[in-house]
C-alpha cells in the first residue's frame, strides 16, 4: 500500500472520528450523490455570554438557566457561568504558572451551576459592579440551553426593569434604536469569550448617513473580558435615532446595547434579525402608549416596506403609516403612537415591490407623564424548531404569538418551577395573519419562576416573543424578549460508507 492511500485513510478515520456520526461517500456514476437526508440530533456544547448587568448601586440582578429536556442526549453533562474576570485572572495566573504543575491551580468558581434539565436554576445579585459572565454548556445540558438576565432599578437613568437573553458570540450584529441624544445614556457591551483578544469597529449611522466617530474602529476587547462602550464617547453628534453596526475584525464577540434614559427608564436593546426584506416585530404590549419603528437599510438600494399590525382579529394597516421608506445607508424612524390601542399586536414589515435588506426594531413605551418605562422589540428569527423563554412568575408574564402568513399549531409548555411544582403543555392555533397573547398553562404547585418552551406544530412560520411587567410606585417596569429557534438541534449529514473513493 502506497503513502497517498495511507494518508487517504488516516484522512478518512479522522474525519469520521470528529462529526461521530457520518461516514465517508463518494458521487455514484449517475451523478447523483449516495448521501442520506441530514438526521437532526441534539448539539453537544453550548456557549452564552451575559453583560455586566448594570452600573446602578441600587440594582438588584437575577439570572435564570434552563435547559429543555431533549430526547437524544447522553446521560452526563454541565451547565455553568462563570465571571469573565475570574476567567481572565485564571488565565493570567496560568500563564505566570507555566512552570509550575496544573494540579496546583485552581479553576474559577461558577456563579451559577445548572443541576438538571427541564427545571430552572436561579442566582441572585446585588449592586453595580456585577460582571459579565461566560457560560458553557455540554451534554445532556447544551440543546436549548437559555440564561435570562433581569434586573430591577429602582431609581435613576434607566429604572424599572432590564431584561435580556445571554446571547452566543457572532462577528457582526446590528442594532436600530440606539441613541446619543441628551437624555439617553447608550452602551455597546462587548464580550470576548476566547483566549486570544477581539478587534471590534462600531460604525453608527444616523437619519444623513455614517456618523463620524473618534475612536470606533480597532477596539481591542482582551481575552475572557468584557468592554462596555459609551456610544457618546465616539462622536459628539447628538442624535435620537442610530443604528448601531458591530462587526469583528479578529476573533468574535457578544454584543448588546444597555439604553437608559433619564426620564423614560430603559432596556436592553438585543441585535436585530440578520438584514432581509421581510422582517417581524412580535409581541407588541396592549396598553403601549407609544411605539417607535427605527430601520435602516445596510445595503446599496432604498426600502419600500408595508406596515402591517398583526392583531387578535386579523393584519390592519396602523393609520397615515401604511408604508415606510428607508434610504441606503440611512436610519428611518416613525412614531407609531398608541398602535395596538388594548390589543395585543406584531408589526410585520414587507416589501412593496423590488425586495431589499434591512433591520429594524421598536422602542415601546408604556404609562404615562412621569411614570413611563420602555423597552425594545428588535426584528428576530421565527421560532423554528423550539424556542425557549426562562425567569417567568405566575403574575407578569405574558407569551405573544403571530402567525404572519398561515394558520400554525403551537404547543407551549411551562416547565417545573425553580422550587418546585410540575410541568403543563397547552396547544394553541394562531390564524395566519394575527398575534395572539395567550393564555398560559401554569405548572400546577408552582414555587419560584418557571421556563416557557415554544414548539410548532404544524401550519406555517410562528414568531415569539415574552413580556415581563413589574409595577413599582406606579412605574409599569416592563421588559421584553424576542424568542427565536434556540439552535438545540444541529443537521448531521448521514452517508454511506464507500472505500473505493481513497484508491483512486
Amino acid at each position: 500500500m502506497n503513502r497517498t492511500t495511507l494518508s487517504l485513510i488516516a484522512c478518512a478515520t479522522a474525519l469520521a472520528a470528529i462529526t461521530g456520526f457520518a461516514s465517508l461517500s463518494a458521487p455514484d456514476g449517475s451523478g447523483t450523490d449516495t448521501a442520506k437526508a441530514a438526521a437532526e440530533l441534539p448539539v453537544e456544547r453550548t456557549s452564552l455570554l451575559c453583560p455586566s448587568p448594570s452600573l446602578s448601586d441600587i440594582a438588584d440582578t437575577s439570572y435564570t438557566s434552563f435547559t429543555p429536556v431533549t430526547k437524544g442526549t447522553g446521560s452526563d453533562g454541565k451547565a455553568q457561568l462563570v465571571s469573565a474576570a475570574q476567567e481572565s485572572d485564571a488565565g493570567d495566573k496560568k500563564a505566570d504558572d507555566s512552570d509550575k504543575k496544573a494540579d496546583g491551580k485552581k479553576a474559577a468558581k461558577p456563579v451559577l451551576t445548572a443541576k438538571e434539565p427541564g427545571t430552572p436554576d436561579t442566582e441572585d445579585t446585588s449592586g453595580g459592579d456585577s460582571p459579565a459572565l461566560i457560560g458553557t454548556a455540554e451534554g445532556r445540558f447544551a440543546p436549548g440551553w437559555t440564561v435570562q438576565e433581569t434586573t430591577e432599578v429602582a431609581a435613576g437613568t434607566g429604572r424599572g426593569l432590564q431584561g435580556v437573553n445571554c446571547s452566543a458570540a457572532d462577528t457582526e450584529f446590528w442594532f436600530p434604536g440606539a441613541s446619543t441624544a441628551a437624555d439617553r445614556t447608550d452602551y455597546v457591551h462587548l464580550i470576548n469569550p476566547d483566549d486570544s483578544a477581539a478587534v471590534v469597529d462600531i460604525e453608527l449611522y444616523g437619519k444623513d448617513g455614517a456618523v463620524a466617530t473618534t475612536a470606533g474602529e480597532d477596539i481591542t476587547v482582551p481575552p475572557k473580558s468584557s468592554e462596555p462602550i459609551l456610544l457618546s464617547t465616539l462622536t459628539a453628534d447628538k442624535q435620537t435615532d442610530l443604528t448601531v453596526h458591530v462587526s469583528v475584525r479578529s476573533g468574535r464577540v457578544g454584543a448588546a446595547v444597555q439604553a437608559l434614559d433619564d426620564k423614560i427608564g430603559g432596556d436592553w436593546l438585543a441585535a436585530s434579525a440578520d438584514p432581509a426584506g421581510s422582517l417581524v416585530l412580535p409581541g407588541i404590549p396592549k396598553d403601549a402608549t407609544a411605539v417607535r419603528l427605527v430601520a435602516f437599510a445596510p445595503g446599496d438600494a432604498d426600502a419600500d416596506l408595508k406596515v402591517r399590525l398583526a392583531s387578535p382579529s386579523g393584519s390592519i394597516t396602523p393609520a397615515g403609516s401604511e408604508t415606510l421608506h428607508v434610504k441606503a445607508g440611512m436610519t428611518t424612524a416613525i412614531d407609531l403612537g398608541e398602535v395596538t390601542r388594548g390589543e395585543a399586536g406584531s408589526l410585520v414589515l414587507t416589501p412593496t415591490g423590488e425586495s431589499a435588506p434591512v433591520v429594524a426594531a421598536l422602542r415601546v413605551t408604556r404609562g404615562k407623564g412621569d411614570k413611563q418605562e420602555t423597552a425594545f422589540i428588535p426584528a428576530t428569527r421565527a421560532v423554528g424548531t423550539r424556542a425557549t423563554a426562562a425567569d417567568n412568575s405566575a403574575k407578569g408574564t405574558t407569551l405573544s404569538l403571530v402567525a404572519p402568513s398561515t394558520t400554525a399549531q403551537v404547543k407551549v409548555t411551562a416547565s417545573a418551577g425553580s422550587d418546585g411544582g410540575t410541568a403543563a403543555s397547552k396547544t394553541y392555533t394562531i390564524k395566519g395573519g394575527t398575534t395572539q397573547d395567550v393564555e398560559l398553562p401554569v405548572p400546577s404547585g408552582l414555587k419560584g419562576t418557571y421556563a416557557l418552551t415554544v414548539e410548532p406544530v404544524s401550519g406555517g412560520p410562528v414568531y415569539a416573543s415574552r413580556t415581563l411587567a413589574a409595577t413599582e410606585d406606579g412605574i409599569p417596569g416592563f421588559t421584553v424578549q424576542t424568542l427565536p429557534d434556540d439552535r438545540g438541534m444541529v443537521a448531521v449529514p448521514e452517508a454511506d460508507e464507500d472505500l473505493s473513493v481513497l484508491q483512486k
